[in-house]
């Protein structure tokens, strides 16, 4: 909402009040101003300016040279081509821009010599001024422009912006949707009047009138009465067309809204003033002189206004005559419904339609016009009435017709008076405030809300108003937010992280550290995806959310794995032709369990591809991200494509991949992806990838806990065994540790030998082994033994000492 600061003085002097004060006042009251600007900023240094002389230019055919006052004293010379200054144009007032002037779009003038002549400026058009003939009819569009003084006000060397009327300021608004009433200038008014206590100005409208009635010309009948609460018309005869005076032009383009003539300008004005649009009909095309509000007929079309037309369902509410629809009701007239230069008698149209209706109507048929913008926020019925005779007031005042003194009105009911129970100790204690109920009724007075036996009656305007939190949240804006003490929401602790979040933060910080990049994906995908990722047709994870209205088949589905993001992500990095990436995810999961909403549990996600990247660096980044987060017991199961727990294994290629346990719990899976899965996401190089479930890791992770630095030396032995090839060399540790028990501090791989000195299908894995105990300095006999239980659990593995 755009409103004019001269507009708003009209009802509440505000003129002393600096527009910074004025507009943060009204922000913290709850009327939230989204900026300022002042008309004309752009201008600077053009004055108006009376021609003295006009004689041709020596050297050219189409110049003149002018001698103009200036207001400076003595004339001053300015050149133009202007066809419109000629020796005639003696005695008339122009905009001239002087040496050093500025026009809008930063256009600076200076002196400078044309033909050979000096020119001290330029005269202005409407156009170099960021005008049109809309904001002054009189003026032409292709000439200087040619002032016109209403009043004798204008004198040489007065600002150009002053006496043309471009010099208001605009304040525009955020109106949120509970408070239509404000999308107006007298609501405006009225917030201001209460924020600052100033006296308010709101005369009721009313008009003299000629006698005779609108019921002679027309008939009005509300069929539809569930979608048509009131529908009030005025007749106006002998309506004579023409541009409006200079103040409602001035308000009009302050607010954002170009003049037409005015008749529709008064409908413009009316609604911009008391938020309730209105529309005008010529009578000569409203068939049978009747008027149906009615829904419209299956099948039936309309041209509306700006000339499109427009088929209509019998959901839509339509203003028809006895033929046809002229209007779409709370929308757009008809394209014959307008004012055209010869309407003669007209009829204004003050309604009020069901807000959703006229919402779910402008949508269906791509059109949001200002009126639509009001109405489907919900408007009351009881300011039709005002807002149509403050219409025939102004006819009256412009003097641009003879409005019949009855006027028609048709309800369909009678609305109800909003209240709300009023009870001052419960504000205080709602709010956390102390605020005397004397000051409180002070601020409901203020708001026009009269409390009564405690209960406060809303205004026919505020629609908003339904309960007591909404009687204690005006106290509260106009107590002053700011004012109100803090405090922490009574029954809950201090806000902070539980530990699975705390966990998770973890989590992400670790991935941060290794060097990953984070990315964030939809959570919804195609159900073809898991086409890509190898999923056989019957397993679990393409049993999936469908979302009942997608934008579209790509985004059908609520995806059962991130793998299909992530694979997406890394295709669209090799394809802009990224060299390597190193990425991950924390997302959910929504996973259907039978009942009204799926499970969604959290997991994290790694994906990698480039030159150094191979299934060590993601084995490596997972082992560095499970201890960071304390997760210990980890072992790396081989996987040949198939997984009960991670049904995504056939993506992954079925000799480079591995599950991942947690003290014998699956908490993710690691490898490289599938030859097929690259080909399907057009990937052109390896890719890696790892995934855990968070759940499942939080479960299994211990908090770090100090350990004091060892007392007793440590003693060290070096282990050679040959084993099968294919024997893990995570098992033959596994096996270590079993054997040495609670002394063994790390155990190291060093070598690994295959050749002629080893059986074929064997292999040499040696290990260097650190034992210490903090009872007291390990003896050899100690250390001996142990490393014979070692041996005992090698031998189990089919792993010999090496001679």
């Amino acid at each position: 909402m755009d409103l004019s600061l001269r507009w708003l003085n009209d009802y509440i002097d505000v003129s002393d009040i600096p527009v910074k004060e004025l507009c943060a006042g009204l922000t913290m009251s709850g009327s939230k101003v989204e900026k300022y600007t002042e008309e004309g900023a752009e201008i600077s240094n053009v004055v108006v300016a009376k021609i003295l002389d006009v004689k041709p230019h020596s050297n050219s055919d189409h110049l003149v040279i002018t001698q103009v006052d200036a207001g400076r004293g003595e004339p001053i010379q300015i050149v133009t081509g202007a066809p419109n200054i000629t020796a005639e144009s003696i005695g008339a007032l122009v905009p001239a821009a002087l040496d050093g002037s500025t026009l809008p779009g930063g256009v600076k003038i200076k002196k400078g010599k044309l033909r050979g002549e000096v020119s001290n400026g330029m005269l202005c058009s409407l156009g170099e001024l960021g005008l049109t003939l809309h904001d002054f009819p009189y003026a032409i569009e292709d000439g200087i422009f040619i002032l016109q003084d209403e009043g004798n006000k204008l004198v040489p060397g007065m600002d150009i912006r002053e006496a043309i009327g471009l010099n208001d300021t605009t304040i525009e608004f955020e109106i949120t949707p509970n408070r239509p009433d404000c999308l107006a200038v007298t609501g405006l008014a009225r917030e201001t009047h209460a924020t600052f206590d100033r006296p308010l100005n709101l005369p009721e409208p009313s008009f003299k009138g000629i006698g005779g009635s609108a019921a002679d010309e027309l008939s009005v009948e509300i069929v539809n009465k569930q979608l048509c609460s009131r529908y009030m018309a005025a007749v106006v005869k002998n309506v004579k067309i023409g541009p409006s005076p200079l103040w409602m032009r001035e308000r009009l383009r302050a607010s954002g809204v170009r003049p037409i003539n005015n008749l529709v300008d008064i409908t413009n004005y009316v609604m911009l003033e008391y938020g309730h649009p209105m529309h005008a009909f010529d009578i000569r095309y409203i068939e049978g002189n009747a008027i149906k509000i009615r829904s419209a007929e299956k099948g039936e079309k309309i041209t509306t206004l700006d000339g499109n037309e427009r088929e209509l369902t019998p959901e839509m509410l339509v203003i028809a005559d006895a033929a046809k629809p002229v209007a779409v009701a709370g929308v757009m007239g008809g394209e014959y419904s307008g004012i055209m230069d010869d309407t003669v008698t007209v009829v204004f149209e003050s309604a009020c339609f069901d807000g959703a209706s006229v919402r779910t109507t402008a949508k269906a048929l791509g059109m949001r016009t200002d009126a639509s913008a009001r109405f489907e926020k919900g408007l009351d019925p009881r300011m039709c009435e005002t807002a149509l005779k403050r219409a025939c007031e102004l006819v009256e005042k412009l003097a641009c017709g003879e409005v019949l003194t009855g006027i028609i009105d048709c309800k369909a009911g009678e609305p109800v008076q909003r209240t709300a129970p009023f009870d001052a100790k419960w504000i205080n204690t709602f709010l956390g405030t102390d605020i005397p109920e004397s000051e409180m009724l002070r601020y409901l007075s203020l708001l026009d809300i009269e409390v009564k036996d405690g209960v406060a009656y809303a205004p026919a305007y505020r629609s908003d108003i339904g309960c007591k939190n909404d009687i204690a949240e005006e106290v509260a804006r106009l107590y002053g937010y700011n004012k109100i003490p803090q405090t922490i929401i009574r029954g809950m602790a201090a806000g902070e992280l539980t530990p699975e979040q705390k966990f998770t933060r973890r989590l992400s910080r670790g991935a941060v550290s290794l060097g990953a990049y984070e990315i964030c994906t939809f959570s919804f995908i195609s159900p073809s995806s898991f086409d890509k990722i190898r999923l056989p047709g019957d397993s679990r994870l393409r049993k999936t959310v469908n979302i009942t209205n997608p934008l579209g088949e790509d985004t059908s589905v609520m995806r059962t794995t991130l793998l299909t993001s992530m694979c997406e992500v890394l295709a669209r990095n090799y394809n802009n032709r990224n060299a390597s990436a190193f990425l991950y995810e924390i997302g959910n999961e929504y996973l259907p369990c039978g009942g009204e909403l799926p499970e969604e549990p959290a997991r994290i996600i790694f994906g990698a591809y480039g030159k150094d990247t191979d299934f060590y660096f993601i084995k490596g980044a997972a082992e560095r991200l499970l201890d960071v987060c304390g997760i210990s017991g980890v072992e790396y199961i081989p996987c040949k494509g198939e997984d009960d727990t991670f049904a995504e294994a056939c993506a992954f290629h079925p000799g480079r991949c591995a599950v991942v346990t947690a003290d014998g719990v699956k908490i993710g899976i690691i490898g490289e992806l599938h030859p097929e899965t690259l080909e399907a996401y057009e990937i052109g190089t390896r890719a890696y990838a790892a995934k855990f479930n968070i759940p499942e890791m939080f479960a299994a992770h211990k908090d770090r806990t100090y350990k004091p630095l060892p007392k007793f030396p440590a003693t060290t032995r070096d282990l050679a065994v040959v084993c099968d090839d294919e024997i893990p060399v995570a098992a033959l540790e596994k096996a270590i540790a079993e054997g040495i028990g609670k002394i063994l501090e790390t155990i190291k791989l060093f070598d690994v030998y295959k050749g002629t000195q080893i059986e074929a299908g064997k292999k040499s894995v040696a290990f260097s082994i650190s034992m210490r105990s903090h009872e007291g300095t390990l003896t050899d006999e100690q250390a001996d033994a142990a490393m014979k239980k070692a041996l005992k659990k090698l031998d189990e593995l089919g792993a010999k000492i090496r001679e």
